[in-house]
């Protein structure tokens, strides 16, 4: 049904610029004179009703996407295209305290490389882990094409628990593409190179380079890959490119498509063709067709050798066991994609125009009747394109990678070269709709489309240029990435949004309600291994401890202190810091930066975190928390004081910068009785509705009971040194009583607007 005004007008009261209750006559003005001054259209309102997405709302559906050569991984919200957070993967982040902290070092130590620390990735393509086809929302796969290397990403806090090292490759691209029950990470190589890290000469490349896939063991049980019990497919010197795993009856078959089969090696030095030339000559590439499922029952069953510490399966050994085949598909392809179903594989070729649709049917019964055209250079059957296709469609020139529609047969492919999207029917052969990017789509998502059971509704479209759709910032310009609506029978494009962080190559989405994140740690929680850390501590009983030349200091953080705020070591000494954040509360994140010993921390609710280093300098050392945790976050500060060899303490104290008497410290005690007041109305508020029903609040009213348990152990001190007569120290812990007062309070109206906002039920 087309829209009028007045129906446009209608729809977006309220949805657009929130007019809430106002009359229509003054909403139809205020909409006008918004879209008369901005110069947007109805359509435009129409859009911006679709994304838009209210304080305090929530979107339907998480994207997770690579972020390119940032090494990280990217999450924002759909429909909204609001981000949320950049995950740290195989690049330190300092505000995550990634790479800074002994925990997550550890992790992306796991990565080196000939013993190199490698701090940089091409993170390409992520994938959730599965259960029956379906993204059960527990893990994430990344990879990284430059080093040839897999991570693992806990969705239970969206931290980077795993990285390892393909044994074989030099670099890669096809990763992570995931097995149905999550059994296996497929990972291909790229580049052909050789297996041995010594040198082999290019004059050797079809004997002694090799591409491959691996098949990375996945541990359920421990949300960890086994690089034990994993397995790579030994492949032709072809680059291999994207993978998919099989489903329902392909279950049990991977399928990896290639580019350069023509073998060619460059270029201008030695007085040949560039790559480009040489490897764009045949008609036609080899998609790669290989039985994990019988294989991964060889390597159970002793049959498969170890090489560099793995199991790798020679080309010979998947000939004569029957695990490996090839079918023509379109040259340069860059995308293979399993229906749904498990019934169909579509592929399409940069430099065809067409998508080409596999028949699983068709391609079984020929491997069943050895019915074959021939066999590649390395002896690996070739099933003809004839016995293999189910059909071909041209949808647009330089078509890249496919996703599935929740309706049946119909998909989307991207259109590199053409700059637009095209709908088709893969199950007729038949284009339905195209709609027109800027500029150079690479890949694109559908919500849950690489699952058994795709949603449809969104799709994401992922350009490769922005070029004039943005504010200008330099000659390096954003990526785009614009959201479509697919959920009628013609495409609209609702948002472009920017991203500035790498380049972007591929996205997952998942619904938002499969996600269960955790919003704190257990107490003394180490993230990484999950499991308690040995060096958690508790309120009191913070302490520091010298084992040789190393000081190990045991400290706590909590609004708005750093225990302890005083560090001696010695000029030489080897320093273990070691932080536990105390608070419960939902969203009360501290962090910790030292100055000059590249010391930055993140320690979330309930986390312990470590940090080690070489206090080689004799200094002073000022530190702080990095967080803006509570009025007095600037407070939160301390020293670290790095003594000469042999320094000898002075005998004087501390003088005081200012001196209290005894109407100094009346004052305060009945700024804290009017505090308290506050705070009981507060308590009333909170106890006289059903509060336990929200966790948020129980998080919040634990950490204030907390708090005001601090508050009554500093009033008692204030008045143990108030009835010495020492009004110096008795207003200073009085004043301490009332910052723990202040942290309650501010805790309990947390609390309070938090059940006011939930409507939550007075209780009678």
């Amino acid at each position: 049904m087309k829209l009028n005004k007045k129906h446009t007008l209608s729809l977006l009261v309220g949805l657009t610029i929130g007019l809430g209750a106002a009359s229509s006559a003054y909403s139809q003005q205020s909409l006008q004179d918004v879209m008369k001054a901005r110069g947007l259209t109805e359509k435009d309102l129409l859009a911006a009703a679709k994304t838009y997405t209210p304080t305090g709302g929530r979107d339907e559906y998480i994207a997770f996407s690579s972020g390119g050569q940032s090494g990280q991984v990217i999450v924002y919200g759909i429909p909204s295209m609001r981000i949320l957070k950049y995950l740290a993967v195989f690049t330190p982040e300092p505000w995550q305290g990634y790479g800074f902290d002994d925990e997550s070092k550890a992790v992306l130590a796991q990565g080196r490389i000939n013993g190199k620390d490698i701090n940089f990735g091409d993170t390409h393509h992520p994938a959730f882990s599965e259960t029956g086809g379906e993204y059960n929302g527990r893990y994430l796969f990344i990879n990284d094409k430059a080093n040839p290397r897999m991570a693992v990403i806990d969705l239970h806090d969206f931290e980077t628990k795993q990285i390892v090292v393909n044994p074989f490759f030099k670099n890669e691209h096809g990763g992570a593409f995931v097995t149905p029950n999550t059994e296996y990470v497929m990972e291909a190589a790229q580049y052909a190179a050789p297996y041995e890290s010594g040198f082999v000469p290019l004059e050797e490349f079809n004997e002694k380079y090799r591409g491959g896939v691996t098949y990375w063991k996945f541990d359920d049980k421990i949300g960890r890959l086994d690089p034990s019990q994993s397995f790579t497919f030994e492949l032709p010197p072809y680059s291999q490119d994207l993978s998919d795993a099989g489903k329902g009856p392909s279950m049990g078959w991977g399928f990896t498509n290639s580019f350069c089969s023509e073998r060619y090696v460059g270029g201008i030095e030695r007085g040949r063709p560039p790559f480009e030339a040489g490897c764009s000559q045949k008609d036609t590439d080899f998609l790669h067709i290989t039985n994990w499922k019988k294989a991964s029952e060889l390597v159970a069953a002793g049959k498969v050798s170890k090489v560099n510490g793995s199991y790798l399966i020679p080309i010979e050994q998947a000939l004569s066991e029957g695990l490996l085949y090839l079918v023509p598909e379109p040259k340069s392809p860059h995308g293979v994609d399993v229906s749904p179903d498990g019934m169909h594989i579509i592929v399409s070729g940069k430099l065809d125009s067409h998508a080409w649709v596999y028949s699983w049917e068709k391609i079984q019964a020929a491997i069943a009747n050895n019915q074959f055209e021939g066999k590649d250079p390395y002896g690996i059957p070739i099933i003809a394109l004839k016995d293999a296709l189910h059909t071909q469609v041209q949808v647009g020139l330089g078509p890249l990678h496919t996703q599935y529609d929740a309706k049946k047969c119909v998909v989307y492919t991207s259109i590199y070269v053409d700059s637009m999207v095209t709908k088709w029917d893969y199950c007729e052969g038949k284009v339905l709709d195209q709609l027109n990017i800027h500029y150079n789509i690479g890949h694109l998502v559908a919500m849950e489309g690489d699952s058994a059971s795709p949603d449809g509704k969104y799709l994401v479209s992922l350009n490769k240029l922005a070029i004039d759709r943005f504010n200008p910032v330099g000659p390096l310009h954003p990526q785009n990435h614009q959201l479509i609506d697919i959920s009628g029978d013609k495409m609209q494009l609702l948002y472009d949004m920017p991203l500035p962080l790498g380049e972007p190559h591929y996205v997952v989405a998942i619904k938002a309600d499969k996600l269960k994140p955790a919003v704190r740690y257990q107490s003394g929680w180490d993230s990484r291994g999950d499991k308690r850390s040995d060096f958690r501590t508790r309120a009191g009983r913070e302490k520091v401890e010298r084992d040789g030349d190393t000081v190990h200091v045991y400290g706590t953080l909590i609004r708005s202190h750093i225990t302890p705020e005083i560090i001696e070591v010695e000029e030489g000494d080897t320093v273990s810091l070691h932080f536990t954040n105390l608070e419960r509360a939902e969203d009360e994140t501290h962090g910790f930066a030292l100055y000059g010993q590249n010391v930055n921390l993140s320690v979330e609710p309930g986390k312990t975190v470590s940090a080690t280093f070489k206090a080689e300098k004799a200094g002073v050392y000022p530190y702080y928390c990095t967080e803006f945790c509570s009025a007095l976050h600037l407070e939160m500060q301390g020293y670290l004081l790095v003594k000469p060899k042999g320094y000898q303490a002075k005998a004087a104290g501390i003088q005081e910068g200012q001196l209290y008497t005894q109407a100094d410290y009346e004052k305060q005690v009945k700024t804290n009785v009017d505090t308290q007041a506050v705070i009981d109305s507060v308590v009333a508020f909170i106890t006289s509705h059903n509060y336990k029903d929200f966790p948020e609040v129980v998080a919040l009213v634990e950490d204030a009971t907390d708090q005001l348990g601090f508050a009554g152990e500093a009033k008692k001190k204030a008045e143990e040194f108030a009835a010495q007569g020492d009004f110096q120290n008795a207003t200073l812990w009085a004043g301490q009583h009332w910052q723990y007062q202040v942290k309650t309070a501010d805790l309990g109206l947390r609390a309070k607007t938090f059940l006011e906002e939930h409507d939550a039920k007075k209780i009678k």
